[in-house]
């Protein structure tokens, strides 16, 4: 599939066929959309978008799609297939297949390693090992229930946040990073690179102003509204730690986690709690509509899971990712 010139048919068959697998394998998400996918296909997550392709059968109905994402900004010896079949086709080899297509264009680039994931099942555990591919991390999604949280709880633990980061304060970034804090916010997502990784063979993420800003340019063309909150130090003035939320703008009820870290020495203050808090406070100001807010967190990531449960978040998901050395 061409981004710049992708074809109708392909983009609705693609779009129902992940829509089928998603009401079966993970019925608690949001539907794929024919705006959201070509979003996804132009732009990705942060200007490195991944490539993909349809199989159809031969009424030329579109039953499998396959998406390659070979990074640019770092791990370049990576590669992640990702392999969605229509359920009604399952289990004739289809998935192999193109699973083996992407794995070919993973090695054709140079890479060695290739890697795939999906939301644990015996069936989807089933066809990992039979690809060879060994177990590699654990993620867990979770959900804030915005218009259910418990006020009384948070207020306690809000309380016990302000005053262990006395010494810090919040401040709202602009959904446009001005060019003068490129460098600073670029610094403050690199702390998200000591959250655990398990055994997944990757290298340390590298952000600079510029991935910064294609971040940036790729959510606004998706249609989300960015929210960047970060935490100040009172006496130096740096900014030490951030979290960041997208608003659904086709679905605006729908908004997602996408990172909230505090850098190594500034830690032990409850400022993730202090945060997540304060965004809650900002998104209540200016999204109202707001009913739902997803993360995801790996499983061993005790501190950010503690973090969460704190808030009121439940587990509605777990996916395991699966790798093999080329």
């Amino acid at each position: 599939m061409d981004p710049a010139a992708l074809e109708p048919a392909d983009l609705a068959g693609a779009v129902a066929v992940l829509d089928a697998a998603r009401a079966v394998d993970s019925p608690h998400r949001l539907p794929e959309t024919v705006t959201s996918l070509t979003g996804r296909l132009r732009h990705g997550w942060d200007g490195d978008p991944a490539a993909m392709a349809v199989a159809r059968d031969a009424a030329g109905r579109v039953v499998g799609v396959l998406e390659l994402e070979l990074p640019r900004w770092d791990n370049r010896h990576f590669g992640y297939v990702d392999v969605t079949v229509d359920p009604l086709r399952r289990r004739e080899g289809l998935g192999r297949e193109l699973f083996e297509a992407g794995t070919a264009q993973v090695v054709a680039d140079g890479r060695t390693v290739v890697a795939t994931g999906g939301y644990e099942s015996p069936a989807s555990t089933a066809f990992a090992k039979a690809l060879g591919l060994d177990r590699a991390a654990e993620e867990v999604e979770r959900r804030q229930e915005l218009l259910t949280l418990d006020g009384a709880a948070l207020s306690a633990v809000a309380e016990q946040a302000r005053r262990e980061s006395s010494g810090y304060e919040l401040v709202r970034l602009p959904a446009w990073t001005p060019a003068s804090l490129l460098p600073e916010v670029a610094r403050l997502t690199s702390a998200i690179n000591d959250a655990p990784t398990d055994d997944l063979d990757i290298e340390d993420e590298v952000y600079d102003g510029p991935r910064i800003r294609a971040f940036e340019a790729a959510r606004v063309a998706q249609g989300h509204r960015l929210y960047r909150l970060a935490a100040r130090e009172r006496s130096s003035g740096a900014l030490v730690g951030q979290t960041v939320v997208g608003v659904d703008g086709e679905r605006p009820g729908f908004a997602a986690q996408l990172d909230t870290s505090v850098q190594r020495e500034h830690r032990g203050h409850r400022l993730g709690v202090l945060l997540k808090l304060g965004m809650l406070t900002w998104l209540q100001e200016r999204e109202p509509q707001l009913r739902v807010l997803d993360t995801w967190n790996a499983a061993s990531n005790d501190h950010m899971i503690a973090v969460n449960e704190a808030l009121g978040y439940r587990v509605v998901g777990r996916a395991v990712l699966w790798q093999r050395h080329l």
